[in-house]
């Protein structure tokens, strides 16, 4: 991750088990990484439900399956600003739908 630049991280609670965790960095006006992240609480401890980031140098969405295995879809034909703007709202629109799918899938 990036040092330089304007960092921006908070934490949003969704409800009593869910949240909604942020950060971005940015260079001027340009987006230069971010981690956006729905995750939810089961039995004391948080686990990440989807994810998206620029980590391994493109934007990219992990969905998890299970513990250990993880769907990635890359973000193809957009900038990281457009990219983070369509993460956030994908997070924030679709997070109820995401969890249950989450919560349904494990053994």
């Amino acid at each position: 991750m990036p040092e330089d630049g304007h960092r921006t991280e908070y934490l949003v609670r969704l409800s009593a088990v869910d949240r909604y965790r942020h950060l971005h960095v940015r260079s001027g006006k340009r987006i230069v990484f971010f981690r956006v992240q729905l995750e939810t609480l089961i039995e004391k401890e948080w686990y990440p439900v989807v994810r998206y980031d620029t980590a391994h140098g493109f934007a990219h969405r992990d969905l998890m399956i299970r513990p250990g295995e993880v769907e990635k879809t890359p973000l193809f034909n957009q900038s990281m600003n457009d990219a983070l703007t369509f993460a956030e709202s994908d997070l924030k629109t679709n997070w109820v739908s995401y969890r249950k799918r989450f919560r349904e899938g494990r053994t």
